[in-house]
């Protein structure tokens, strides 16, 4: 059964940075892209930036694009997103899933970004 284990969240001031990290069991994760979602308090989730098993294709919601990085250790079962200049609108629960997300979700790490 596949896992989804995210951390690194946290408070920050507005203009901060956060890493986030997302461990994956339960599955071959070389063979599957990945994201990242965040879902704001009565908001739809969304998803923020997506990359494809070997890192070839990597793409950004346009609310993030030039400060948010996503990447993968392969070896580590790991997806990153390093997320620069944060504003308060990014505050949010962040989650890592499949690129074409289906089953069930981890926790979550919840991102709050202060003015």
């Amino acid at each position: 059964q596949v896992q989804f284990v995210e951390s690194g969240g946290g408070l920050v001031q507005a203009g901060g940075s956060l890493r986030l990290s997302c461990v994956v069991s339960g599955i071959t994760f070389s063979n599957y892209g990945m994201a990242w979602y965040r879902q704001a308090l009565g908001k739809e989730r969304e998803q923020v930036a997506g990359i494809t098993p070997s890192s070839v294709v990597i793409n950004y919601a346009d609310s993030v694009k030039g400060r948010f990085t996503i990447s993968r250790d392969n070896a580590k079962n790991t997806v990153y997103l390093q997320m620069n200049s944060l504003k308060p609108d990014d505050t949010a629960v962040y989650y890592c899933h499949f690129r074409y997300p289906t089953g069930s979700w981890g926790q979550g790490t919840q991102v709050t970004v202060s003015s």
